[in-house]
């Protein structure tokens, strides 16, 4: 197929992955129609909300994008059928959690919704489609799509492509737009195969650098977007690791972190310390590669890529316990006021929220937490806190009371939690706080973003991250 054949492309998932990138594609690409399919109606109606703000998704610029490109060229369906009918190309970008179930419970993907996908373009398409990998999916991944494809299909010719999304929730239309690469693997060996990646090169070309565009073989393609977030992920449980230590030394984490920055070699990113990384792509991406390693017989292999899981979860145990121990080893009926539940700031994803687990590990306590997100809804904290079942929904609901209010969910509080780095946050009234907490007050800043020095003055017992075994003593 052509490259200049693109006129229609679908894809199907409409969710974090899928809607920002179909919308930059759109407005970039205004020539190509673009159909994000979807069988959950809300979520299509979500993104068919007249009401940007409305949008199942929220991502800095991302209600512009879709302003300027819905209903002229962008289009949100339940449809699916007729999308993958009228598409040259098809994304596939659902969902592939981590398994709760059978072979490979809580480690390995769950392909389910990849092959159900597989099997409805196979049944419903009627001429020659490239079908492009979007999600996230295991190493040989391809090979399986392919094998459904052809042998369900009815004679029709499939081009398979590898494009891992590499972005940042809160920064995904950036990375769109501004992105260090973007990856094609396909099948360099036949004609078709190099027609079908350079067919999605002239896609992208439209506004990312032909240099950035790397087409590699598709095993590669998928391997590397695990290593990618294996990596990332790696450096946060390092430098997290070295907090416990700065703790228990005196030495300043934050510090530590700048020296060894300042390394041509290593590079300052992703050295700061917190709570703990969360969101749908680390943890999950992590486990798959261990459980593909140790499916090799690579066991050391797949025991060194899990102590960075390890380290995550002790990360956010440790915080929960210190907060604890600080409160005279005990926060039984205490009002712990949580100030932010995503996982990050600039998202309303709260999945593998470092939030969620905190709250579950103080609740255990028997804690009353009061969250406040500018962001996340109520429904959502308390899905997030009942996915855990480690007690029933109403004793959940007893223990969780969530705010719309910062400083209702600070009044009267015994502590404090920094769970999410929303900027907001740094810029409260923190005298008023503190006069509307009891005393002592203690601050707990999971995230390391406010003056610790300042907050001291005005009367907080502060902790933070990295910076000592011992909170910072109030004048």
């Amino acid at each position: 197929m052509k490259s200049n054949n693109i006129r229609n492309i679908c894809c199907i998932g409409a969710g974090y992955v899928g809607g920002p990138t179909m919308a930059v594609i759109a407005q970039k690409c205004p020539e190509i129609n673009v159909t994000v399919v979807d069988i959950n109606e809300q979520r299509i109606a979500d993104w068919n909300d007249e009401d940007l703000d409305k949008l199942p998704i929220y991502e800095p610029g991302l209600k512009e994008v879709v302003a300027e490109a819905r209903g002229r060229n962008l289009f949100f369906s339940t449809e699916i059928d007729q999308g993958i009918r009228d598409a040259e190309m098809i994304f596939m970008s659902v969902n592939t959690p981590t398994k709760t179930y059978g072979k490979g419970k809580g480690m390995a993907a769950d392909l389910k919704f990849v092959e159900l996908s597989a099997r409805r373009i196979a049944e419903v398409a009627t001429d020659d489609k490239i079908i492009v990998e979007k999600s996230t999916l295991p190493v040989r991944t391809a090979e399986a799509i392919r094998s459904i494809l052809d042998n369900v299909g009815n004679g029709i010719n499939f081009q398979i492509l590898s494009n891992p999304e590499f972005l940042a929730e809160g920064t995904a239309i950036n990375d769109l737009l501004y992105g260090d690469r973007v990856l094609i693997g396909g099948d360099h060996s036949t004609p078709e195969g190099q027609a079908a990646m350079d067919a999605l090169t002239e896609v992208y070309a439209h506004w990312m650098p032909r240099e950035r565009i790397l087409q590699t073989n598709v095993w590669s393609s998928e391997l590397s977007k695990l290593t990618a977030n294996a990596f990332l992920a790696q450096r946060v449980s390092s430098i997290n690791a070295i907090s416990a230590l700065c703790e228990k030394t005196g030495a300043d984490v934050d510090e530590v972190a700048r020296a060894v920055g300042t390394d041509s070699r290593v590079g300052p990113k992703f050295l700061k310390s917190s709570v703990g990384f969360g969101g749908s792509c680390f943890q999950k991406d992590i486990l798959n590669l261990v459980y593909i390693c140790r499916s090799l017989g690579l066991e050391e292999v797949a025991d060194y890529w899990e102590q960075v899981i390890i380290m995550n979860d002790y990360q956010k145990r440790r915080f929960a316990e210190n907060i604890i121990t600080t409160l005279y080893n005990t926060v039984s009926d205490k009002k712990i006021a949580f100030l932010g539940w995503a996982f990050k700031k600039d998202t309303n994803d709260t999945r593998e929220t470092a939030a969620m687990y905190v709250a579950d590990h103080l609740i255990e306590d028997h804690a009353n937490i009061h969250p406040y997100d500018p962001k996340v809804t109520e429904k959502q904290m308390y899905e997030d806190l009942n996915h855990l079942n480690t007690r029933s929904e109403e004793e959940n609901k007893g223990r969780l009371k969530v705010e719309e209010d910062p400083y209702k969910a600070t009044k009267k509080a015994h502590a404090i939690a920094i769970l999410t780095e929303w900027d907001q946050f740094i810029d409260y009234d923190w005298q008023r706080i503190y006069n509307n907490m009891k005393k002592p007050a203690f601050l707990f800043d999971g995230r390391n973003i406010l003056d610790a020095n300042k907050l001291s003055k005005i009367g907080f017992i502060v902790y933070q991250i990295g910076k000592s075994d011992k909170v910072v003593s109030s004048t």
